[in-house]
Order: structure tokens, then C-alpha cells, then sequence
């Protein structure tokens, strides 16, 4: 595997890792390619960015809350449409919550709904085990609160304990297995674009599956980057401190995405260091992925690779 990542540039095309599929987003549009039955099918639609209705959200340490919940969005949408794709008789039975919103609402209207649903349960779920539950365990545990230090500290390794856990243990299950390669090949495309190489699945194949601008280090920084700005926090009591910990949320992630963003934009032993617990867990993250997942993630890098050279530059 290489592991040369001397890019000839830096692109700010994205992707995420769907069921039996790929989400590319470039400049200008973004594609979804899923392999079915019946060979690839291809959706390609163009973006609309938040900033430009209001450009207040584009600003340095504001634009990462407003890209963060407009990826979980567009992110739910798609692995959505990618699920309808899956055959009927492997589809699970939809649980009482989506059946009883499709019962009550238009197609579209219901679609739109269970989506949002969908979001706020993944907030929740994200706020109870990295916020509340670490707040909790140690709160439980007298000698770690003696010291304001010491109880953001184990709040701190509580949560990237938590993260680390939760990722290994979603990704022993088949299905995930296959998402993760899927995101493997995503990173591989990627960077074979990158490095100015012919998209073929040969050159592809021996790329590097850890990226330094992958979203699910993201994640991590943000684990990493709140035992930082919650050190501020001087309050014992669990429930107060988990109220003083939403509070600040904005400005963790706010924090984070700038650091993502720069060491994506940098190579020298800064951004190296920066970026380093995010590739380690990349290894966890993402699998190597087999030539059919390569041709995915290719064509779906291909359809939104914009006509004008250059103008998908990192940062531009």
C-alpha cells in the first residue's frame, strides 16, 4: 500500500461511504453511485450551500456548525436513497416510528421527515454518550472529582474511550465491514486524484486508505478539542456541567472544523501531528476495499470532478 502522500494538489471533493455505494461531493455538485442487481446506478444533483442564502454561516469558526449539520443531513439523505436501492426481500421491516409517518404524511413530506427524525436521534445519541455519560461516570467516581483538572481529564479519556469502543464494535458487523471498504476506496479515489494519476482500479488499488481530511476524524478532534474548551467549566454538579458542555458545543466543533480544515491545507509537522489520531483511527474506520468498490468510488469522483482545472482546490 502507498503510502506517499505528496499530493500534486489538494482537492475539496469529499466523499462518504454509502450501502453498496459512494456519495462524492465536489464544487458544484454531488454524485451517488450504487452497485445493484442490475450493474451501477447514478444520481448526480447540484449543491446548494447554506452560506450562500446566508453568508453569516460561511465565516471562520461559525461555517463548521452549519457544515456539520448540513452533511448530517444530506448524509441521512443519501444513505436513504441508497437503501431504497438494496432488494426488497433484504430490507429490514421499517420500525413503528417510520410507518406510523408514512401512514400520516404525503410520499415527499414523510421522506423529509423521517430524515429529520433521523438527525435528531443521531444528535441525541451523540450528546448521551459523549457528553452525559462521560459527565456521569465520573461524577460517579469520587477520586477523579476532586480536582477540576483531574474531572476534565477522565471526562476527556471517558469520551474518546467511548468513541473508540463504539466504532470497533459497529465495525465487526458484516454490513458495516462493507461500508467501511466502501470508505476505504472512497480515500484511495481520493487521493489517486490527488497525486494527478488516470483514475483506472490499478492505480487506485495501491493508494493510502487514511486521509487527513476524513470526516469520521473529524469526530475525533471534536472528542480531542472539547477536553480543551470544556477545561473552563467550574461547576460539580453532573447535570450543570453536561448544561455548561451543549453550551459550548458550537465552539468545539467551530474549533475543530478550522483545525481540520488547516491541517487539510498543510504538510509540515504541525498538521502531521494534528492529523495523526484521526488517521489511527481510520484503521478502524476503513477497510481495504475490493475492485468493484474502487469502480464505484471512480465513477462517482468522475461525475463531479468540475470542468474548469483547479477550481475544486482545497480552500479555494
Amino acid at each position: 500500500m502507498s503510502e506517499n502522500n505528496s499530493c500534486a494538489f489538494r482537492t475539496s471533493i469529499g466523499g462518504q461511504a454509502l450501502i453498496e455505494g459512494i456519495l462524492m461531493r465536489g464544487p458544484l455538485k454531488q454524485a451517488i453511485v450504487c452497485r445493484t442487481e442490475d450493474g451501477l446506478v447514478e444520481k448526480v444533483e447540484p449543491l446548494k450551500f447554506v452560506k450562500d442564502k446566508y453568508p453569516v454561516l460561511g465565516l471562520p469558526f461559525i461555517r463548521g456548525c452549519a457544515i456539520f449539520l448540513s452533511s448530517m443531513v444530506n448524509g441521512m439523505k443519501a444513505l436513504s436513497y441508497s437503501a431504497s436501492l438494496v432488494p426488497l426481500e433484504q430490507q429490514g421491516e421499517p420500525d413503528k416510528l417510520d410507518k406510523w409517518i408514512e401512514e400520516h404524511f404525503p410520499a415527499e413530506q414523510a421522506q423529509k421527515l423521517i430524515i429529520a427524525v433521523a438527525v435528531v436521534l443521531g444528535l441525541a445519541l451523540s450528546v448521551t454518550l459523549f457528553v452525559f455519560l462521560p459527565a456521569l461516570l465520573v461524577g460517579w467516581i469520587k477520586p477523579l472529582t476532586r480536582s477540576f483538572l483531574v474531572r476534565n481529564l477522565s471526562e476527556g479519556a471517558f469520551k474518546v474511550a467511548i468513541l473508540l469502543g463504539y466504532m470497533k464494535l459497529v465495525s465487526m458487523t458484516g454490513d458495516v465491514k462493507r461500508l467501511f471498504s466502501y470508505h476505504g476506496a472512497e480515500h484511495k479515489t481520493i487521493y489517486c486524484y490527488e497525486h494527478g494519476k488516470p483514475l483506472t482500479v490499478e492505480n487506485v488499488r495501491p493508494e493510502s486508505r487514511f486521509h487527513p481530511r476524513c470526516g469520521t476524524s473529524f469526530l475525533l478532534v471534536v472528542v480531542l478539542v472539547s477536553v480543551l474548551v470544556n477545561s473552563v467549566v467550574r461547576v460539580s454538579n453532573t447535570f450543570a456541567r453536561v448544561g455548561w458542555h451543549l453550551l459550548l458545543l458550537p465552539i468545539v466543533v467551530g474549533i475543530s472544523y478550522e483545525i481540520n480544515r488547516w491541517c487539510g491545507a498543510h504538510d509540515n509537522w504541525l498538521s502531521a501531528v494534528l492529523s495523526a489520531p484521526g488517521k489511527w483511527l481510520q484503521r478502524i474506520t476503513t477497510n481495504e476495499p475490493d475492485d468493484s468498490m474502487i469502480e464505484c468510488a471512480i465513477r462517482a469522483m468522475e461525475l463531479v470532478i468540475p470542468e474548469e482545472k483547479g477550481s475544486d482546490l482545497w480552500g479555494s
